[in-house]
């Protein structure tokens, strides 16, 4: 049954019907409330997530899960719909950022008061510098990161652990990167070799942020209807979440194709001290992600044949190690001989494993939907949709459909294979 709609975030204009709709897309988030609070380029269309949920809750009761949360997009939208869901993480980081916008539903005028106190608080502190990392000096001026500094010692004093001090806290990590002189690619990884034209102040930067932030929680408004829950935990396993609970499913795992979650975010964890260079990521990040990079998998750290003889992998073994062994042989002819190898044995095993725990947590019936994209290391196409679909079945799935949304990899220009690939969602059901 779905609960009494709330307003959208997204306006009904500017929403394309569904089946044309790019899902795989955040971009249009970012001129959305709330889902603007921090740009997640993992993400995907919020709209579409609205959308889908509401045409699922017309036809049944709904509890809606998001194995692979990120920033919160899906469980946004289910509060949107009025449904009940949760989401996990094991980004620590991000996490903690999807935590900080759910209490967008938390008082705007608690919210901007102490935003307020935290600002003027840091225009009266001494900065401290000594113990910032290099790559921070070098992503910022000796005057910005002043700035930056005293907020961030100040919001760490007055967090009481409130919805309001996340809230101040996410107003901070919102500016990081506005606040820097260094580029960002499109993926999010620092350019420190390229400088912006334009720059703003932090202390301005917060103010402005902070206005944001509370006029899209007013604009929000009070919202009825459960809201949605959170675990830091790892989707391979979902522990801690109950059994037989859920009956629809929206997310997007990591695609196969070498995008490093934990180096997105470099700049972030380094600033607040969570990470203090390059080697901090794999022991604080990486290890409980899944395995979707290649700097998850040297050779020291993958016995590449015990994961290929893995039980879970029974369904695609044959396939998929003549595969990896293909790709083996073709690293050693190719400069920097990255370890896509051991990448796609071990993200399949990943993803069967999810699979399984999925099958432990969704009802029967459930409806399945995984927005995921094909790849082609060193040219070598990697069929994704047609394994993750024999996974799921043995899982204990019953069906599988793919819905494709768009070409990708057809402007050549500068790339390394002429592949063609795809992207679309997959559909299970059972």
């Amino acid at each position: 049954m779905l609960l009494e709609r709330q307003p959208s975030l997204f306006p009904e204009a500017e929403k394309p019907r569904y089946a044309e709709r790019t899902s795989g897309s955040f971009v249009g988030n970012m001129d959305a409330p709330v889902h603007r609070w921090f740009r997640y380029s993992a993400g995907f269309s919020g709209a579409w997530a609205e959308d889908l949920i509401t045409r699922e809750a017309k036809e049944r009761t709904v509890r809606v899960l998001d194995p692979f949360a990120g920033s919160a997009t899906t469980l946004l939208a289910a509060e949107q719909c009025g449904v009940e869901s949760w989401g996990i993480d094991a980004h620590p980081f991000v996490a903690r950022v999807a935590q900080a916008k759910l209490a967008y539903r938390s008082s705007p005028s608690d919210y901007l008061a102490k935003a307020k106190e935290a600002l003027a608080q840091a225009k009266e502190t001494a900065p401290e510098l000594e113990d910032y990392a290099p790559l921070i000096r070098r992503c910022y001026t000796d005057e910005a990161l002043k700035q930056l500094d005293c907020l961030r010692r100040t919001i760490n004093e007055v967090d009481d652990g409130t919805e309001s001090g996340r809230l101040v806290w996410l107003t901070l990590v919102a500016i990081l990167r506005a606040t820097s002189h260094v580029g960002t690619a499109n993926w999010q990884y620092l350019l420190p070799n390229r400088r912006k034209a334009r720059v703003e102040t932090p202390f301005a930067a917060f103010e402005t942020m902070m206005h944001v932030m509370h006029s899209d929680m007013r604009t929000v408004g009070e919202i009825a209807g459960p809201r949605a829950g959170f675990s830091l935990t790892d989707a391979r396993s979902c522990n801690g979440l109950p059994a037989q609970q859920f009956n629809l499913v929206v997310t997007s795992p990591p695609y196969p194709n070498n995008y490093d979650y934990a180096d997105a975010t470099r700049l972030e964890l380094t600033f607040f001290g969570e990470v203090e260079g390059w080697g901090d990521l794999q022991k604080n990040v990486r290890q409980h992600l899944l395995r979707s990079c290649t700097q998850h998998v040297p050779n020291s750290a993958v016995d590449l044949n015990a994961v290929l003889d893995s039980a879970e992998l029974e369904p695609i073994r044959r396939e998929l190690r003549g595969l990896c062994e293909k790709l083996g042989r073709v690293r050693l002819t190719r400069g920097g001989k990255k370890t896509y190898h051991n990448m796609v044995a071990c993200y399949f095993l990943d993803l069967a494993q999810v699979w399984l725990a999925l099958r432990r947590l969704c009802q029967s019936p459930s409806r399945l939907c995984f927005v995921i994209g094909d790849s082609a290391p060193y040219g070598i196409y990697v069929p994704v949709v047609e394994w993750l679909s024999e996974l799921a079945a043995a899982a204990g799935f019953k069906s599988a459909t793919f819905e494709k949304t768009r070409d990708r990899n057809t402007k050549w220009k500068n790339r390394k294979h002429r592949v063609p690939l795809c992207e679309g969602r997959l559909w299970v059901t059972g």
